[in-house]
């Protein structure tokens, strides 16, 4: 009784906190024409009768869940810096007003996207019907330590594929490789070589214009370009939100899925959308200071021009990626796009020496995280 009395007021009061975000999100969509079988905007509550076994499975969901969204907290103040790290170093913003600036568009960028991303992560990489709660509290895990642990030292990984490896781990081991599907899984590998290639060579063809066109008065073009680095922050901040959020949504919706609490067709809840937001704005918040310097000093000296442009290059990659449906890495994009921006002054203003660790980190994350899962379901084999 104390159970479903409990369901009952957690139901009103998401009925009260989200009505005006719904309102908002659903004449958003409707206007784009999409049916209504993609999103549920009614948050319907059945009282189910409960066994002891029930509630355990039921609190279960609830950890991992819990879990998906701390995986969403650390994923925006890790990837927070990609969103920042330019607009800091140009000194456009001060640290702290940056980092309100990327949280803001981060949280909205759920009113501007499809959720092709949540729904290629959801069910575009394995059979729904393998990924247990258990399957996802491993890659989930997975995905957390090996964040935290590039954070620790300061190398920009991607949260992304540190997600994707842990599932894939923790599905092979769990039921087999032939529930992985190939052609899913193919799109986010070519994306690991393609999308940061795309940023660098926009990155730079772009700058190649702004000099082509803009060299005769290099400090007023330094002063427009200034205040455009404002609008390209927001469009980087909007494209980390609109695909890196969804990464969460897609897990947290198949978790629901697969403890049939979604019913027979697999969608993402609305309730689902605006949390994995806003949990990844105030993850950005708290910011990830150490990545900053890597990105914004490391790599290559940064001006209020070709920093705007890497900003502008690696927005461009990231909405294209999400409106393919493509989970690709913030990560991996910008730091293409301010390579591509640093070889303007020639190949030797480029670090080559960080810049290889940084790839090194890359190619090792899916790998990793796909055996930190695998472990960890193999030890709950043996429990």
């Amino acid at each position: 009784m104390l159970y479903y009395k409990i369901n009952q007021v957690t139901h009103k009061k998401f009925q009260t906190i989200f009505n005006l975000l719904l309102r908002l999100y659903k004449n958003r969509q409707l206007s784009r024409g999409l049916s209504s079988s993609c999103h549920n905007f009614t948050l319907s509550y059945q009282p189910i009768a409960q066994s002891e076994d029930n509630m355990a499975a039921h609190y279960f969901i609830y950890l991992v869940i819990g879990i998906a969204f701390l995986f969403d907290f650390v994923n925006g103040f890790h990837d927070a810096p990609n969103s920042i790290s330019t607009i800091v170093a140009t000194g456009a913003l001060k640290p702290i007003w940056a980092v309100v600036w990327a949280a803001f568009f981060n949280f909205i960028a759920f009113l501007f996207f499809h959720l092709k991303v949540a729904s290629t992560l959801g069910a575009g990489l394995a059979n729904p019907d393998v990924i247990t709660p258990f399957v996802i509290l491993a890659a989930l895990s997975s995905a957390i330590i090996f964040n935290l642990f590039t954070w620790y030292i300061g190398l920009p990984s991607s949260s992304s594929h540190a997600l994707i490896g842990g599932l894939v781990g923790a599905v092979i081991i769990a039921a087999g490789i032939n529930n992985l599907k190939l052609l899913g899984l193919t799109k986010v590998l070519l994306a690991i070589v393609i999308s940061p290639l795309l940023g660098l060579l926009l990155s730079a063809l772009l700058l190649w214009l702004v000099h082509l066109f803009f060299s005769k008065n290099t400090k007023r073009t330094s002063h427009w370009f200034k205040r455009f680095q404002l609008i390209s922050a927001a469009l980087l901040s909007l494209g980390h939100g609109g695909n890196d959020a969804q990464k969460t949504m897609g897990i947290i919706a198949v978790t629901l899925f697969s403890a049939n609490l979604l019913g027979p067709t697999f969608y993402v809840p609305i309730w689902i959308v605006i949390s994995c937001n806003l949990v990844m704005g105030l993850g950005t918040l708290m910011g990830g200071w150490r990545i900053v310097k890597t990105l914004g000093e490391r790599i290559t000296q940064l001006n209020a021009i070709n920093g705007s442009i890497a900003e502008a290059s690696s927005a461009a990659v990231l909405f294209a990626a999400t409106y393919l449906g493509i989970p690709v890495s913030t990560t991996h994009i910008v730091t293409g796009a301010i390579t591509g921006a640093g070889t303007k002054n020639g190949l030797r203003s480029v670090n080559w020496k960080i810049l290889q660790k940084i790839v090194l980190t890359w190619f090792i994350t899916i790998p990793c995280t796909g055996l930190i899962a695998a472990t960890i379901i193999a030890i709950q084999r043996l429990i």
